[in-house]
Parts: C-alpha cells; sequence; structure tokens
C-alpha cells in the first residue's frame, strides 16, 4: 500500500466518522429529555443511584466531556452540563459509566490507565525516532518507533472496551430508571457515533502500523 494510498483511507474514514457524530449530537441537541433534567442533575442521579459518593461532577470548557481517574471526578461541557437534551443526557451517563468503571475495578480501563504514561511518552517521540532512523538509515532505530507506535495502537484496542462498557452501563440505567423507550433511543445513536469515533481511530492506527511494517520489510 502506497502512502497516498494510506493519507486518502485515514482521510476518508476519519472525515466519515466526524461527519456521523457531528450530525447525531446536533440532531438530538435539539430535542428534549422529557424528565427536563440538565446532563449535570442525570449525571448526578446515576450516582447516587449506584451508590457512589465520592465522584464530583464538574463544569468544564467547550468539548471537555471526561472522567480523570486521578481525582475522581466527571467533567461536563457547558452543552452537557447545562443542557437539557436527550445528547446532554447520553454524554454525562456516558462519563458516570467510567466513574462505575473506576468504582468497580473494571480491568480493562485499569489497563488502560496503568499504561497511559508509556503510550504518552511512545505518541511524542516516535515520530521523531522513525525520522532519524530514515536520516541516518538505521533499521534498529526504524524498529525502535515502529516498536512506539504499537503502543499506541495496543493504547487505542483497549480504549474500545473501555469505551463500549460504559455506554453499555450509561444504556441500563437509562432503561432502569424507566426512561421512555423513544429517548433511550435517541441516547443509543449518540453513543454509537462517539463509539464509531474510537473505532475509526483503530483503525486508521492500525493502518498505519501495517504501512510501517511493510516500510521496515523493504
Amino acid at each position: 500500500m502506497s502512502y497516498l494510498t494510506l493519507v486518502v483511507l485515514t482521510l476518508i474514514i476519519g472525515m466519515g466518522a466526524q461527519f456521523w457524530v457531528n450530525h447525531q449530537l446536533k440532531k438530538y441537541s435539539s430535542v428534549g429529555i422529557g424528565n427536563g433534567m440538565t446532563g449535570a442533575e442525570c449525571a448526578r442521579q446515576m450516582l447516587s443511584y449506584y451508590g457512589i459518593t465520592n465522584v464530583a461532577v464538574h463544569r468544564g470548557g467547550p468539548g471537555q466531556d471526561f472522567f480523570d481517574p486521578r481525582t475522581n471526578s466527571v467533567t461536563l461541557s457547558p452543552d452537557a452540563y447545562d443542557g437539557r437534551s436527550i445528547t446532554a443526557t447520553a454524554t454525562a451517563c456516558h462519563e458516570v459509566g467510567h466513574a462505575c468503571q473506576y468504582a468497580a475495578d473494571y480491568s480493562p480501563m485499569k489497563i488502560r490507565t496503568a499504561i497511559v504514561p508509556v503510550v504518552n511518552l511512545a505518541s511524542n517521540l516516535w515520530v521523531f525516532v522513525l525520522l532519524i532512523g530514515i536520516f541516518l538509515v538505521s533499521n534498529n532505530l526504524i524498529t525502535i518507533a515502529i516498536i512506539m507506535y504499537a503502543a499506541v495502537v495496543i493504547f487505542q484496542l483497549v480504549t474500545l472496551p473501555v469505551e463500549f462498557n460504559a455506554s453499555n452501563r450509561a444504556m441500563v440505567y437509562m432503561g432502569q430508571i424507566g426512561l421512555p423507550a423513544a429517548e433511550r433511543s435517541g441516547a443509543g445513536a449518540v453513543l454509537r457515533a462517539c463509539a464509531f469515533t474510537y473505532v475509526a481511530a483503530a483503525l486508521t492506527s492500525i493502518l498505519q502500523l501495517l504501512w510501517l511494517l511493510g516500510q521496515r520489510q523493504d
């Protein structure tokens, strides 16, 4: 596979995933949630439902929707924190799903958290090691760069079950509290679209790794 083909494929996959997730988020951001609760209220209610009392819910900046195991806290973007839409509810419950994983010592999350420092280092350095290896015609350095990039790919693969499980926990909770089927369906559409972005990222990384391995074999 040529590098141009790789670039085109990754662009198609990335842009397709981004278009779909933006479409779904926008679509259900305009659909109100029947219980009238904000995302922050939904998050706190879900935490309470599962007996988790030591997780704070913070209002973050635009695009900041995440659970931080270091501070054991959930941060929601303004749209999710203050919003009373299906998108806000789905987003909030998904992030609380991560908090539930942390509270339950969910193995994939523990593995993901443990390898974060190594992955952060590898993701920042692998391309420089690769370029130096190419410049010096050093197969050893090129191999090291590929191994570093493989660590990034492994991280993305480990991320998939973590994200899928958090969404599943969100959907189970929304079913248990009696959220109407139509609203659960919308929330599911939002969560599936968001999950697709992780699948797309993993797929493009795998393609990149295969291309690098092909270069090494040459």
